[in-house]
């Protein structure tokens, strides 16, 4: 070809924004449609799709030899995906592995890689076949169901899409990132998606929440746990987009004598199990979770992950919510419906329109379908009215191919035939000549016009179309149809974590002595307590029961509140450590009462002078050296107790044996201050004793020397800051209720003895 004389005559000016703007939309096209989202109908992407198309043309069928899957690899990208062989290979590998797509459609054999993340063994190593899902989603492929196009260099034709008889797009899922806009379909139960198709064909306008009774979430092939609730799932499944919450299943297995270990069974989709031990190990490692001693991997053909934890007395929920915090044993599953549509344009679909497209594919494959088996059936029948005729005219069809070197044009004459029929006629061979094949003739058309009919019917009826999709898929279900393996619960409470859980939480007796000297001893064995030492002149004052993860909480006389987690406690060895010396006491103060404190929980404080208030357990604890103010008190006033709210009534005791009875809702929640007056006192007197209690408990009262339950408290029972009724006959002489740790003997000195404080 002889180049122009100017060069440039065929040069055109274009402007460089424009010219890219259209090179990179065709770009981006080309990525989003040819390469990184799935068609709607079979729910495949190009390069799977051409792996088995490829595959079928090689035989490659369920019941077949395993072929090398580099010879599988080869005709895919040398017929049809001209792209890198290791990319190719990449994606039929996917296909086969049965923990990173639910319903396999490429059957492995070798080595396709495991759950840890390990890879596969190279191309060469390994060989495939189709699996039976495989062969569903090739079904019909050769009767005119699907379009066929011209493969890159136009040598073959390929598929657009396949028939799909198999709902794949949402039994298997998808994942892909394009330019602008990426796609993320989780795995589903392939019975449940025909059962809620079952629902749609019976209801078009059934809302997705009905939908979803058939479908509720997704199934992934490693199982584990959803802990979404219902909203979360309408609201994914309603707009296409969204996150699901997945974790590990896990459950308590006891070794005796009061061990246990955790054993998860089963991990979130697509995390490897060797990348999930090794970020637990790394946790024990680094001493970043005081929760587990170890971590052992014991698994085989199933996953079995087994934490032991650092001691049995641990909460096994709290361990798991840390875990699933810190670890990928819960993992956040994007959702984003964005498919291919038969019209070849992206776009955002909902549960309900992504069912919809793949019924309405299906109905299209049925037309089809229908149309391609009735024209065979016509050109059959067009040959077997040929073979009737020579039949019922044997002798005279014999005596025209004997006559006549050209017998077709005269037979066309003789019997009104065309020249497929003369030509089919002159082609059949002697044996079909005798009287029996007239016979199976006659029935082969009969057969084939019945067909034909029903054929007609269901083009010229879209009822009976439908009712022949609905049986196909109640077909496929009991094929396909397997149990469902993530179990669908809904939103998990949130298991707040505090600092003090995240400590070996074991049993431990706090010791305050007369002196201000404390420190704690490993159990609650009372035999302990009396084996322990004092200073001289020094002696018992308080005993509190608590756990090494609890906050114990200290009241001075002053009405400051300081707190300490239990494990920081000096140990039982010697005496402990002065209080002056752990907090920043002023000068004459000392501790008066001490508790175990619940930061969710609610107290009571009272003073010897009647006055109350309830306060959280969170305003007892302080961070700081020098405490914080609780009770400003009134000239004189003192601490009595401070104790755990356990019901919706008070009741007092005051020193001239008058007990009342209110409700605790009369009693302001203070952060701090000096309260209210609980009851109404003489000059000099004080408060004894008081409880919080339910209307189901009653009230205990000890005199020393006997004990008597009251259930109808309606004698005592009167507004706060009331004078009170008298104690019962038997009680004149005084009392102190069951249950405050305070003894009848000493509650006229105001000294609460040796406490324990549950």
């Amino acid at each position: 070809m002889k180049p122009p004389e100017n060069i440039g005559d065929v040069i055109q000016e274009v402007p460089l924004r424009l010219e890219l703007e259209t090179r990179y939309l065709a770009y981006a096209l080309s990525t989003i449609i040819s390469r990184s989202l799935p068609d709607v109908r079979d729910g495949l992407k190009p390069v799977h799709r051409r792996i088995l198309y490829a595959m079928r043309i090689l035989r490659l069928d369920a019941t077949s030899p395993h072929k090398k899957s580099a010879r599988v690899v080869g005709d895919v990208i040398g017929k049809f995906h001209p792209h890198g062989d290791q990319a190719a290979y990449d994606a039929m590998v996917r296909l086969a592995q049965e923990f990173a797509v639910r319903y396999p459609l490429v059957d492995g054999q070798g080595n396709f890689g495991n759950i840890d993340g390990d890879g596969p063994a190279a191309m060469r190593y390994t060989e495939a076949r189709l699996t039976l899902i495989a062969q569903a989603m090739l079904e019909d492929l050769d009767r005119d169901t699907v379009d066929l196009v011209p493969t890159y260099d136009g040598s073959l034709q390929e598929p657009v899409v396949l028939p799909a008889r198999f709902p794949n797009l949402l039994a298997n899922g998808s994942t892909g990132i394009a330019v602008g806009m990426s796609t993320a379909i989780p795995p589903h139960n392939v019975g449940e998606i025909i059962d809620a198709c079952l629902l749609l064909l019976e209801d078009r306008k059934v809302p997705i929440a009905s939908l979803l009774e058939k479908l509720p979430g997704p199934d992934f092939p490693t199982g584990g746990v959803l802990v979404s609730d219902s909203k979360e799932r309408l609201l994914v499944y309603q707009t296409g987009r969204g996150t699901l919450r997945l974790r590990a299943r896990w459950n308590v297995e006891s070794l005796g004598r009061g061990l246990w270990n955790l054993v998860v069974t089963e991990i979130p989709y697509q995390i490897p199990k060797s990348r999930l031990i090794e970020r637990i190990a790394h946790l024990i490692v680094e001493r970043k979770t005081p929760l587990l001693s170890d971590v052992r991997d014991e698994s085989d053909a199933l996953v079995r992950i087994v934490l032991e934890p650092r001691s049995n007395r641990l909460d096994p929920e709290v361990i798991m919510a840390y875990l699933f915090r810190h670890t990928e044993l819960e993992v956040r599953i994007p959702i984003n419906l964005n498919v291919i549509t038969a019209a070849t344009r992206p776009e955002l679909m909902n549960l309900k329109e992504l069912l919809v497209a793949w019924l309405e594919h299906r109905f299209e494959v049925h037309t089809r379908r229908a149309r391609f088996d009735l024209k065979e059936i016509g050109e059959r029948l067009h040959l077997l009215a040929a073979y009737l005729i020579a039949h019922l005219n044997i002798d005279e069809v014999v005596a025209i191919i004997k006559e006549y070197d050209h017998p077709a044009p005269v037979l066309m004459k003789r019997f009104s035939l065309d020249d497929i029929q003369a030509e089919a006629i002159l082609n059949m061979r002697l044996r079909y000549l005798r009287r029996l094949e007239e016979i199976n003739i006659r029935k082969e058309m009969a057969d084939k016009q019945a067909i034909a009919a029903q054929l007609q019917a269901m083009l010229a009826d879209a009822t009976l179309m439908w009712s022949a999709i609905r049986k196909e898929l109640i077909h496929t279900r009991k094929e396909f149809s397997d149990p469902r393996r993530t179990l669908i619960a809904d939103a998990a409470p949130e298991v707040s974590l505090k600092p003090e859980d995240l400590v070996q939480k074991e049993p431990v007796t706090v010791i305050l002595s007369q002196q201000g000297w404390v420190r704690s001893i490993k159990g609650h064995d009372p035999e302990s307590i009396k084996k322990l030492r004092f200073k001289e002149e020094d002696g018992l004052f308080m005993v509190v029961l608590a756990q090494t993860n609890d906050m114990i909480s200290f009241i001075s006389a002053a009405g400051k509140a300081f707190a300490i987690l239990a494990d920081r406690l000096p140990s039982g060895k010697g005496y402990g450590e002065h209080m002056g010396g752990m907090f920043e006491m002023e000068d004459g103060d000392r501790i008066v009462w001490a508790l175990a404190v619940a930061s969710e929980r609610e107290y009571f404080v009272a003073t010897k002078q009647g006055q109350g208030f309830r306060v959280k357990g969170v305003d007892l604890v302080t961070s700081h050296r020098r405490g914080k103010q609780l009770i400003v008190y009134k000239e004189g006033d003192t601490l009595l107790h401070v104790h755990l709210v356990q019901g919706d009534w008070v009741g007092s005791i005051v020193q001239s044996r008058r007990l009342l009875v209110c409700s605790l809702e009369e009693f302001p929640l203070l952060g701090r201050g000096k309260g209210v007056r609980i009851q109404k006192l003489l000059r000099g007197e004080h408060l004894i004793d008081l409880i919080t209690f339910t209307a189901e408990q009653g009230l205990t009262l000890d005199s020393g020397r006997k004990t008597r339950q009251l259930m109808d408290l309606t004698p005592w029972t009167a507004s706060r800051a009331s004078r009170g009724a008298m104690l019962p006959h038997g009680f004149l002489s005084g009392a102190v209720f069951v249950g405050t740790g305070v003894s009848p003997q000493e509650a006229g000195k105001g000294y609460t003895g040796d406490l324990f404080e549950s």
